[in-house]
């Protein structure tokens, strides 16, 4: 088994939650799109057009059907940025130029109310593509979840939207969504959470519950950990030092954290070495597939490179034992 990406059709597409959504495992991240601006922006660097073209196209031609975008990345440069290098696949009459989109609206000192306001402003920044999920990017705003989930309910009801996530909520607001949305006769499709093989919390604090109990999926961010679970900064400590110091503390990057994950890392290594693959393919891999299809992930990617590494992670299948191996040495690592 290589780690080139594999032809595009071996592919399994899963619901995305009781939605007629079929998404890949993994979809593209879309927040290395910001351009260096904003709040958030300015966690990566500036990628310039060809760079963004480059990685769409290999995502998507490599089997990934679904790309993950919103409002905050930039102040919608992020979804300029991805509605141009659409675009460029639209004009090639290239085949994969329509994947589904998912995006976020911004709830900070906003109201319900804003949510339809700017719903015109998130099409036009994706070049008039409809949106297939529209999410909540935080629980954090100036309204109640009843009057968000109305708003949301009218945008469906409008065709400008065809599904409602949110992200970031706790399994209790995740429940009064889905319970507000079914008086409009929807469902909540997903929950975008922080997941990954050193970050579990979804798994004691009932989110993981509920989605399994709902039908919702998980959308999971952060799924190598800000690239800890590549292993490169247990296989070359210095690294860790050109990172901000944000990065640093978010991702448990110091002596003891790392001593605390390496016979995590040392499995991954060894299972990668079986399949012919990367570390971090590995841990995708277990990610989208340790709870059944409840999990689906959204790796972003600022080089050609990494794009290929994240298709290529849908290529092959670990073991119900190998996924349960990586299980045990992730709570050993977290515990």
């Amino acid at each position: 088994m290589n780690s080139d990406h594999s032809a595009h059709h071996e592919v399994r597409l899963r619901p995305l939650g009781q939605s007629d959504l079929r998404v890949s495992p993994l979809g593209l991240g879309c927040w290395q799109f910001s351009r260096a601006s904003g709040i958030v922006g300015k966690y990566w660097s500036n990628l310039n057009d060809e760079d963004i073209s480059a990685i769409v196209r290999t995502s998507l031609e490599g089997g990934m059907n679904w790309v993950d975008t919103a409002e905050i990345y930039g102040g919608g440069k992020s979804e300029q940025a991805l509605a141009d290098a659409l675009g460029t696949l639209e004009r090639e009459g290239n085949p994969h130029a329509r994947p589904l989109i998912a995006t976020k609206w911004w709830p900070m000192l906003r109201t319900a109310r804003s949510i339809t306001a700017t719903s015109d402003e998130r099409i036009r920044c994706l070049g008039g593509r409809r949106i297939d999920l529209y999410q909540i990017h935080q629980p954090f705003s100036l309204s109640t979840i009843a009057s968000e989930m109305k708003a949301m309910a009218g945008l469906v009801k409008a065709g400008k939207i065809r599904y409602v996530g949110v992200s970031n909520y706790s399994a209790k607001q995740m429940r009064e969504a889905h319970r507000q949305l079914q008086q409009y006769g929807l469902v909540l499709v997903s929950n975008q959470v922080k997941y990954n093989l050193l970050h579990r919390n979804i798994e004691r604090n009932g989110i993981m519950e509920a989605a399994k109990e709902l039908g919702i999926s998980i959308i999971a961010y952060s799924p190598l950990q800000q690239g800890v679970l590549t292993g490169r900064f247990h296989q070359d400590p210095a690294q860790i030092a050109k990172l901000s110091r944000i990065r640093r503390m978010q991702s448990g990057l110091n002596p003891e954290g790392l001593e605390r994950s390496r016979p995590l890392i040392n499995e991954l290594s060894s299972l990668a070495g079986k399949y012919g693959v990367t570390s971090g393919q590995i841990a995708l891999n277990w990610l989208v597939h340790y709870h059944d299809e409840t999990v689906v992930a959204i790796p972003g990617a600022s080089k050609v490179r990494h794009a290929e590494e994240n298709v290529g992670a849908m290529s092959f299948r670990l073991t119900r034992d190998e996924l349960e191996l990586l299980n045990e040495a992730s709570w050993a690592a977290l515990n």
